[in-house]
């Protein structure tokens, strides 16, 4: 199909919207995005971009074949007990290529540049629902709570996790080296995450609790330090050092929507957390978001119009969505294993971490730029 003279409209400004609309235009479709936002801006926090993301990145022409200045290079992950700080196994790169930790902003701001030179058109602080815009094919790419999700999957509840995280930005004076591995501190029914950004002039830290008392969704809710502080004081070592500089956090309750079952209706396509929610025990949202950004401007490409193109699309990304959203939510079971079970879990870390990466290539050697070739 020639996308040349397809009218696009693009819902939502985020990672996934910024990517879908420099997709499409880049293959000849006339894009406007609409962001309900006055501005495009990310709250302070990081994000890892594994190979899978990282080759979308490359075909939009966001970054180059070299490592972006704005990304740290992963060597890998230390896990380590949490109340001691005591190193259980070091998980190695994946196969597929190291990982890039970055700052949500930077990345869409890459991302917005690749849009700009494809020629889509930004509008800013104006909601979009349903009814409300016309165009040959409209993206939802609008979050997890998607307005335009019921009319295509229609109505879904949200179920909460039982679970709150926190993410806090840690300034370091002077840097710390951007090249130390993160950190996976599990404790007893919670766990956190730590990495540099920004050639190590901070550290991004991601909290994860296990609390039934508080079930806001919405993850720009800024929380209390010192409160932050008490439901993590059992944390030690270097986690708990780190814990205890944050001076500005932020928390939201996670839920879970299913996958969506449908993926389009008519010329309407889902995309990102609008089709696939998930928490982020696996870091993949934003990955997986720019993979249904390829996929869906090849599998338009390939198709004779707009509505077989969908159809291909949905086909091409659900089974996987499906299956990286459950790793992901099982992920949180063994994060927070209490004694005595955790001795055995963290047994079998220290011997086996190497496998467990072998295990996960087939989430992080997934190439989207081959779907549809």
């Amino acid at each position: 199909m020639e996308l040349s003279g397809l009218s696009v409209a693009v819902i939502g400004g985020g990672i996934g919207g910024m990517a879908a609309a420099a997709a499409l235009a880049q293959r000849g479709a006339q894009v406007r995005l609409y962001e309900q936002a006055p501005e495009l801006s990310e709250v302070g926090a990081g994000l890892q971009i594994s190979a899978n993301g990282q080759v979308v990145l490359r075909a939009l022409q966001a970054v180059g074949q070299d490592i972006p200045t704005q990304a740290t290079l992963s060597p890998g992950t230390h896990m380590r007990a949490g109340r001691s700080g005591r190193k259980v196994a070091f998980v190695p790169p994946p196969s597929s290529g190291a990982t890039w930790y970055m700052h949500r902003a930077d990345l869409l701001t890459l991302l917005i540049k690749s849009a700009e030179r494809a020629g889509v058109e930004i509008t800013l602080g104006r909601p979009v629902t349903p009814g409300t815009v016309r165009a040959d094919l409209i993206v939802a790419a609008d979050g997890g709570q998607s307005t335009w999700r019921s009319v295509v999957d229609g109505p879904v509840a949200p179920a909460f996790t039982g679970q709150v995280a926190w993410r806090a930005l840690v300034p370091c004076d002077p840097p710390v080296a951007a090249d130390q591995p993160a950190t996976l501190a599990m404790g007893s029914r919670a766990h956190v995450v730590s990495y540099p950004l920004r050639s190590g002039r901070s550290m991004n830290i991601v909290a994860v609790e296990e609390r039934s008392g508080w079930t806001q969704e919405g993850w720009r809710q800024s929380g209390d330090p010192a409160d932050f502080r008490a439901r993590f004081a059992d944390f030690g070592g270097a986690t708990g050092a780190l814990i205890a500089r944050a001076e500005a956090v932020h928390l939201w309750a996670l839920h879970l929507r299913p996958v969506a079952r449908r993926w389009a209706d008519g010329r309407v396509a889902l995309l990102g957390d609008a089709a696939h929610p998930t928490v982020p025990f696996m870091a993949q949202g934003a990955c997986l978001a720019l993979e249904d950004a390829w996929v869906l401007s090849s599998a338009l490409a390939h198709a004779g119009g707009v509505e077989a193109g969908l159809v291909a699309y949905q086909h091409a990304r659900r089974a996987r969505a499906e299956a990286v959203v459950a790793l992901a939510r099982g992920n949180a079971w063994r994060f927070h294993l209490t004694p005595p079970w955790s001795w055995g879990a963290r047994a079998v870390l220290a011997f086996g971490a190497g496998a467990l990466a072998r295990r996960l290539d087939w989430v992080y050697g997934y190439d989207a730029t081959k779907v549809f070739t």
